[in-house]
């Protein structure tokens, strides 16, 4: 599974689910499948995790001129994430992951900007994130980082690992 940061927001990266997944099965990607428009890839491969982030960052390069961050994640790593969830008696779509390629560093909640009522709590590779008033409303601010992430809601993550197991 691989999530795509930063496609099809606000008129940027603009990137249709039919060409991306002719790229990732251009770059090898074997019974690939998108889901939703925000860059979400299902596929099957043996290779590595640092190999699959290359290529497909290459192909988007090549095909498309955009750079995007990509970070993958195994069906079990996505249990984990779902089963780890901080904030299991919360609505769903107000619990967001913010995926990350490598650990987050423990000081990066540190200088966070939270005017709101969110609660965030560092997990390995993943930012949770409880948004109680939703989150088109948060005005929750990270500080800059040289690591790009993306978030995605416990809703999404449960789906996709169903379409996952289906695979």
């Amino acid at each position: 599974m691989a999530f795509l940061r930063g496609i099809n927001v606000g008129g940027n990266s603009l990137l249709p689910m039919s060409e991306l997944l002719t790229i990732c099965e251009g770059a090898g990607f074997k019974n690939v499948r998108t889901y939703i428009q925000s860059g979400n890839v299902l596929f099957e491969s043996g290779l590595s995790e640092t190999f699959l982030v290359n290529e497909l960052q290459q192909a988007l390069l090549e095909k498309k001129q955009i750079e995007l961050s990509v970070m993958v994640r195994t069906i079990n790593e996505l249990e984990a994430v779902i089963s780890h969830n901080p904030f299991p008696n919360k609505n769903n779509s107000q619990v967001g992951v913010m995926f990350f390629a490598d650990t987050v560093p423990q000081n990066l909640i540190e200088g966070m900007f939270c005017p709101g009522r969110e609660e965030v709590v560092l997990s390995g590779r993943e930012i949770f994130i409880y948004y109680p008033d939703g989150m088109g409303r948060s005005k929750l601010k990270f500080p800059k980082t040289s690591q790009k992430g993306t978030i995605r809601n416990i809703n999404t993550i449960t789906k996709l690992v169903g379409l996952c197991r289906e695979m």
